[in-house]
């Protein structure tokens, strides 16, 4: 007969206090790492928007947010379709508020606005690790060819996860680049069709009513929440007479 002894013991669960977490972001921010985050939008290209307009314009934003915030450097993919682009980036929480707020100046611009239609899919805050390895910026010349079945029957979040499907199976792809050649960049500019995001999808997700806008997601997303107490239903008592 087996004694208490015998019984193996149940698993032991790390438990963190607040003040260990609150210790460790303080040292993370010390030693000049900042949480990652991870955003995605889609938009058209403006009328007469060349690709390396686009490619740059982005860019420069990216080398001025490093000069003024001193943040993370940014990851991700431009991807460039003749009828829409997809960005995904990856980067700290200012960089990335800075790029949304520079989406949101471009939608302010008009018909001769460099991007149109834009629309945030994803913000994914303290992301565990990168996708990609850099960033880059792809180019597709030919149409997207959209797959089997329509995306009509689908809901928004199984749209968007179908981006997202995608876009991981493009991080893995540039990933193995990266690790057979020392240039990635010339050869994701040859992607495979299917790597890519048909335009079918961006068309749905373009006029679903979830999707927000860079200014509507601001708007949101700095508007403070004030909730309101108990107390204040009861005091001051309010005066229902008149003088």
């Amino acid at each position: 007969m087996s004694g208490p002894s015998d019984s193996p013991e149940p698993p032991q669960l790390e438990r963190r206090s607040l003040l260990a977490v609150w210790r460790e972001r303080r040292n993370r921010a010390a030693e000049g790492r900042f949480p990652l985050h991870r955003l995605l939008v889609v938009a058209r290209p403006g009328e007469g928007a060349a690709a390396e307009e686009v490619a740059g314009h982005h860019r420069g934003l990216f080398e001025n947010a490093l000069e003024d915030h001193s943040g993370e450097r940014v990851s991700g993919l431009l991807l460039l379709c003749p009828s829409y682009i997809c960005h995904v980036l990856e980067s700290c929480s200012s960089t990335i508020h800075l790029v949304i707020q520079d989406l949101a100046s471009l939608q302010n611009q008009g018909p001769n606005a460099l991007l149109q239609e834009i629309k945030v899919l994803v913000v994914a805050h303290n992301i565990p690790t990168r996708l990609f390895p850099d960033w880059y910026v792809a180019i597709a010349t030919s149409p997207v060819p959209s797959p089997q079945g329509s995306t009509q029957s689908d809901s928004t979040a199984e749209v968007v996860a179908e981006c997202l499907t995608l876009l991981l199976k493009l991080a893995a792809y540039i990933q193995s680049l990266e690790d057979d050649s020392e240039d990635a960049d010339e050869s994701v500019h040859t992607l495979e069709p299917e790597l890519l995001i048909p335009a079918e999808t961006i068309n749905y997700l373009h006029n679903a009513e979830e999707c927000t806008s860079p200014e509507d997601f601001l708007r949101i997303y700095l508007s403070p929440s004030q909730p309101v107490l108990d107390s204040e239903t009861v005091w001051p008592v309010p005066s229902h007479f008149s003088v």
